[in-house]
């Protein structure tokens, strides 16, 4: 008995099979120009919320990185208080210019109960520690401020660099 030749679809797949060019540049350009299906409505609606959760995760975990306390377990923290305020800006989409604040308030307050002050503030050296407050609590632009001597320290998520 001789071998067989290998059948034509056992080797590896035309290029253009997965994602290479096409043989075909007619039939490429018909799925490029081919009409695209639309999101549904909520979908749409959702995503300038979703990055507005994006964008206060981002900020959060970089004032972390700025205090050195971006661990694994403090990260969680934040992905916490994101889902909880996906929930939140969820049912009140304009509350979504504010979702930077109320997520540093919220990892600011889990970390108080588990491992204490955050961020410390670093106007006061010497004196009794204390952490620096969110202001304004429920506003857009939310900075972290010494409250005891009213002096804004930085942008929410810029704690390594200068307000």
């Amino acid at each position: 008995m001789e071998p067989k030749e290998p059948a034509a679809d056992s080797g590896p797949p035309e290029e253009g099979a997965h994602g290479g060019a096409s043989p075909d540049p007619a039939r490429d350009r018909e799925r490029r120009d081919a009409p695209r299906e639309e999101p549904p409505p909520g979908a749409r609606r959702q995503d300038p919320l979703e990055r507005s959760l994006h964008a206060a995760r981002a900020l959060i975990l970089a004032d972390l990185e700025a205090s050195d306390v971006a661990h694994a377990d403090i990260v969680s923290l934040v992905e916490e208080a994101v889902s909880h305020r996906r929930w939140w800006v969820g049912e009140w989409p304009e509350g979504a210019a504010f979702v930077d604040g109320l997520v540093a308030q919220d990892v600011q307050d889990a970390l108080l109960e588990r491992y204490g002050r955050w961020p410390v503030c670093p106007v006061c050296v010497g004196s009794d520690p204390h952490a620096l407050d969110v202001e304004p609590e429920l506003g857009e632009e939310p900075h972290w401020v010494c409250a005891a001597t009213s002096t804004v320290v930085a942008r929410v998520g810029s704690l390594g660099s200068k307000p």
